[in-house]
């Protein structure tokens, strides 16, 4: 497969003219669809369909990835298939039918408060082991503020104003946010921050907030891992991911009223349509608003 990617790049260079800096764009996203596909047994473009493709775009939303690369990762297979298929590899064009703008808004998966608070539960916060207590501490905070898993990654001890209840974060871009922080997850950070972390640390130079039992910052991947964990010991049948919690925080925020302008503040998007695919929660609320209200209803 890779092999032919070299030569659609001769192809995109070639014959379609593209500059080297535009071909360079095009077989990133397509690498990354082809590991995608290696991981998922696929080793050829004629037994690849649509549907393996909705799923890397979904991981790459899950990911945290913005529409418009994933928008652009789209244009890459497409591109990319359309070829295949004009130099007789492949027998058809699954992907001549493919409605781009859709395909990169699709809902994203969220989990409801009962499902959230099940997750929550699996690590208690009462017994004495500190990385069960870190991990619960983890969820709460990454729930109440709607984190992207680099960004709880990435927090640091000065970033909670615990006099404010407030989390100051560094988001994409290296823009700083400030986001409100509910009770439950001031009580659990001020205790972690007072009894867990001083038995995690080695080093009074560290500021990152959360460490493994040897001291060190927590990575992307274990917070992912410790998220799937909670995911199932709750026994919770759902592709879990570090976003879904952030997908639940602002579904249910926009669920009990809040601005999604405010929402798109807190989750940092530069762009309101961005925030506004948690629109899809509010459906039931906005049918049982229009018939209490409208003369129609």
């Amino acid at each position: 497969m890779l092999s032919t990617l070299e030569h659609f790049s001769g192809f995109l260079s070639m014959e379609r003219g593209l500059s080297k800096n535009s071909v360079s764009a095009y077989l990133s996203d397509l690498r990354h669809f082809v590991k995608f596909l290696n991981e998922h047994s696929v080793f050829n473009f004629n037994s690849v369909d649509r549907d393996i493709i909705l799923k890397f775009l979904a991981e790459c939303r899950t990911d945290g990835m913005e529409s418009s690369s994933i928008a652009r990762r789209l244009v890459s297979i497409k591109v990319l298939f359309r070829y295949l298929f004009q130099e007789k590899l492949i027998d058809n064009d699954i992907t001549d039918v493919m409605d781009s703008p859709k395909l990169w808004r699709l809902l994203p998966d969220f989990l409801s408060s009962v499902e959230i608070d099940k997750m929550l539960k699996v690590f208690p916060a009462t017994g004495k082991d500190p990385l069960v207590f870190r991990n619960r501490t983890i969820l709460e905070v990454m729930y109440a503020c709607g984190l992207r898993v680099s960004e709880a990654a990435g927090l640091t001890i000065s970033g909670f104003l615990s006099d404010q209840n407030i989390l100051r974060v560094t988001g994409k871009g290296d823009r700083e946010r400030i986001i409100p922080i509910g009770k439950t997850a001031v009580s659990l950070l001020g205790r972690y921050l007072t009894e867990i972390r001083p038995k995690l640390v080695k080093s009074d130079s560290e500021s990152t907030m959360f460490l493994s039992k040897r001291g060190r910052p927590l990575n992307r991947e274990r917070i992912w891992a410790i998220v799937k964990e909670a995911a199932a010991l709750a026994g919770i049948d759902k592709n879990i991911h570090p976003h879904t919690l952030r997908h639940s925080f602002a579904s249910h925020l926009l669920e009990n009223g809040a601005d999604l302008r405010i929402i798109q503040e807190m989750l940092g998007h530069a762009d309101i349509s961005t925030t506004q695919i948690y629109t899809h929660v509010d459906e039931k609320r906005l049918l049982n608003v229009h018939k209490q209200f409208h003369p129609r209803g």
